[in-house]
């Protein structure tokens, strides 16, 4: 697995990444349909896309995928403040997610992302190959 500052990140619900497991591929929340792509975070972005867009919600997971799968379907975007995040045109095939984790809120309802990216680097250490579950 890549290290994880080269991953990029999209937190979703549980529903919706069970769906996307029986069907082979993720087509993106409701919102990521409505606006035309999948939104994915970096690491560092991470923290902040996740307070702002995802407090609250509970049973969540986080996906980890590395960008290189993508192809030209993956564009990196201006958005907050001129950031460059990247967006997916297209559907995420399942095996270019390389972990899912749960994403449990705080008590002041914001995302344990470092919980996550936690839960994922330990898994990835382990050298498992194929997508883990953490």
């Amino acid at each position: 697995m890549p290290n994880a500052r080269e991953l990029i990140y999209h937190m979703c619900l549980r529903p919706e990444w069970e769906l996307a497991l029986r069907a082979g591929v993720y087509t993106g929340s409701s919102q990521d349909r409505a606006d035309g792509f999948i939104h994915f975070s970096t690491a560092a972005q991470l923290p902040e896309s996740a307070r702002r867009h995802r407090s609250g919600q509970a049973n969540l997971v986080l996906l980890a995928v590395d960008p290189h799968d993508l192809g030209a379907s993956l564009r990196w975007e201006a958005s907050r403040q001129g950031a460059l995040f990247p967006h997916l045109y297209g559907p995420l095939p399942i095996p270019s997610v390389l972990a899912a984790a749960d994403l449990p809120l705080a008590a002041d309802g914001v995302p344990l992302v470092s919980m996550a990216l936690a839960s994922i680097a330990l898994a990835s250490s382990s050298g498992s190959t194929g997508l883990i579950r953490c």
